[in-house]
């Protein structure tokens, strides 16, 4: 494979983004589709064709999208150690085309095996490619938040069409379509990847010392290889039981702080309170991803029972504007945004990343509180606004913007060489416990009574909004407070 280009050539171009961003957007992009598109789909295909009740697939929900990004955290370890981002990407996709296959073939017998070759698919690939994106820059570029900007609105391309079309394939023409379209795009993703890989130089490329011998390096990789097959039955026990969901949660997350700390061992004071900062952010991200996530979980299920069947007047799905909102908004306002970041740095403007945060939660307390309020439009079927559930979704929208394009740039800029693939794998943890939660929350908020009336599903889960913005206020209100401590940990990273 050519390597012609050094880190150096590729860090040092002219203008806003390195071209290498745009085949990574196109990678991400295809991927995105499926993944959003699958998530849309999941409640919606467990509650009409699996038979769950709403609690259940809230539940069922939560646990799948929690073991999707718990993964992504090994998937990191093993690409730093073994793999390197490039073969680690190509393995996750090749996964993840298993995956649509096998579902395609019997989504209702197959559903849950061709979820766990997704799971470990998205795992290896999923934290990988958001590193080689942090890599195109020197440390101290003022246009990486940028480029982030520009790789998220991809991402977002890909969630509003596969958000939009997976979902009407399902439910309008079969659902074997639907997941066979999975492995159609995902193939489209690892076609682009594979023709624009020469570009990306020594990005990505394998971590193992260049003096091991061919063989043991040989070893490694395959080791790695069929490890992640062996472990798809030990998956598929986890996601089918919830009472294992449970204790993985349990324990996932204080074996990644502990093996953090051994490795920690490594790096300067300076260094270590970078990752100090950056532990910070993830874990405010928990609570961030908790309440965002419900649009899988529970505002998929609302969709599906208590809104009109109209936006603005045009005939429209509810569970199309579900899924498909939020990308849009994304694809509309990311780069905008992402050049205002710019602007007001150049004017030493620039709100510093800990308040952006904070701001981000702040405009997710007020889009949920938008989504409670639309019980003060509903008739008495239970039946309420599409126009204004949209209206929370754009909120929503700007309180993202402000959090997750800034946390993926911070985890690559505040992580020393040797743990980027290691820590963007636990801020993608971070979120596996916020969609774990965002399950908890929306079971607790759901109504497992079948003949439980529209109405009182509404009323539900409007107080369940209610509560949501509350806290999620108060968090933001917290981090505010708290910013000039963690900039102090940053070390002059803004």
């Amino acid at each position: 494979m050519s390597q012609h280009l050094t880190l150096d050539q590729i860090r040092s171009f002219k203008g806003t983004y390195p071209k290498q961003l745009w085949a990574l957007f196109f990678t991400e992009m295809w991927e995105r589709f499926c993944f959003y598109g699958m998530r849309g789909m999941l409640t919606v295909f467990m509650v009409s064709q699996l038979g769950l009740d709403d609690p259940t697939a809230n539940l069922q929900y939560g646990a799948i999208q929690a073991f999707v990004y718990a993964f992504t955290f090994i998937g990191g370890v093993f690409a730093d150690k073994v793999l390197g981002f490039q073969k680690s990407l190509f393995w996750g996709a090749l996964l993840m085309i298993a995956g649509g296959l096998v579902i395609a073939f019997s989504p209702r017998d197959l559903f849950y095996i061709g979820i766990c070759f997704s799971i470990i698919g998205t795992g290896f690939f999923k934290p990988n490619i958001s590193t080689m994106v942090g890599q195109l820059y020197h440390a101290d570029d003022s246009r990486r938040d940028a480029g982030f900007s520009l790789f998220y609105a991809g991402i977002n391309v890909g969630a509003l069409l596969g958000g939009i079309v997976m979902i009407a394939v399902g439910k309008y023409v079969s659902w074997n379509w639907a997941f066979a379209l999975v492995a159609v795009v995902m193939t489209i993703s690892l076609v682009n990847f594979a023709l624009t890989r020469k570009s990306m130089g020594p990005i990505g490329l394998s971590p193992l010392h260049p003096d091991m011998p061919a063989a043991r390096r040989k070893f490694y990789e395959v080791a790695t290889y069929v490890g992640s097959l062996i472990a798809i039955p030990f998956i598929l026990l986890l996601v089918t039981n919830t009472r294992y969901t449970d204790l993985f949660m349990y324990i996932i997350g204080p074996a990644t702080l502990v093996y953090l700390a051994w490795e920690m061992r490594k790096f300067n004071a300076q260094e270590n309170k970078r990752l100090g900062a950056a532990l910070v952010f993830i874990l405010f991200s928990v609570l961030f991803w908790a309440f965002f996530e419900q649009s899988g979980g529970s505002l998929s299920l609302f969709a599906l029972n208590n809104l009109r069947h109209d936006l603005l007047g045009i005939p429209m799905d509810p569970n199309v504007v579900n899924n498909g909102a939020n990308s849009l908004f994304v694809i509309v306002f990311a780069a905008p945004l992402g050049i205002l970041w710019v602007w007001l740095s150049k004017r030493k403007l620039e709100p510093n990343s800990v308040v952006k945060f904070g701001m981000g939660f702040l405009l997710l307390a007020l889009a949920f509180y938008v989504f409670y309020a639309t019980i003060f439009f509903a008739d008495a079927d239970g039946v309420t606004s599409l126009d204004v559930f949209t209206l929370g979704y754009f909120v929503i929208t700007f309180g993202e913007l402000c959090l997750s394009p800034i946390g993926l740039s911070l985890m690559t800029k505040l992580s020393p060489q040797g743990v980027q693939g290691l820590m963007m794998g636990m801020w993608f943890l971070a979120s596996a416990y916020g969609q774990y939660v965002a399950g908890l929350l929306g079971a607790g908020m759901s109504i497992a009574d079948e003949k439980a009336t529209n109405m009182a599903k509404l009323q539900s889960y409007t107080d369940g909004y209610l509560q949501l913005g509350i806290y999620a206020l108060v968090a933001g209100i917290a981090l505010i407070v708290i910013s000039p401590g963690v900039r102090r940990l940053m070390r002059g990273i803004h």
